[in-house]
């Protein structure tokens, strides 16, 4: 699997997140080597919490599988998943997940606490991480830069 090719399109899901002043975080989700869901973060645009890249992406692969269970799957996400995202990535049984940067505030696969490889849970999913970090984190960097100069204006 080409672990870059993925990266750089949940990269453009993030860009598409950046250019509607949303956290510029995206995800995408494989099967067979195929882009099954894609997802960028819509919390602001859309009013809703839930609306995080990693769920929108979820949603759009069990409608492409026609199943809850995304068994044989790789999640590509730009920035480490929050609590919620990390849960939901467990549920959906995702085989592999592949992040670009860590996130020290809320990442759970691994910075704060790892939900995906708690000895409680049934499920197990492969960690791997540092694909695209630096663009990544650059990008959530400018990001976050622009909105503080935002704020003094």
């Amino acid at each position: 699997m080409d672990y870059e090719y993925f990266m750089k399109e949940a990269y453009k899901e993030a860009l598409s997140a950046y250019e509607l002043s949303e956290v510029p975080i995206g995800a995408v989700i494989v099967y067979e080597d195929k882009i099954i869901g894609r997802g960028s973060n819509r919390r602001n645009t859309l009013k809703n919490s839930l609306m995080h890249a990693e769920i929108m992406a979820i949603n759009e692969a069990c409608k492409y599988m026609g199943d809850w269970r995304l068994e044989d799957t790789s999640m590509f996400v730009t920035v480490e998943p929050c609590p919620m995202c990390a849960g939901a990535i467990l549920q959906a049984r995702i085989k592999t997940l592949v992040f670009g940067t860590r996130n020290k505030k809320a990442g759970s696969c691994g910075s704060l606490i790892n939900i995906l490889d708690h000895d409680g849970y049934n499920h197990k999913t492969e960690i791997i991480e540092g694909i695209m970090q630096e663009e990544c984190k650059a990008l959530m960097s400018s990001f976050f830069k622009d909105l503080r100069e935002s704020f003094k204006k």
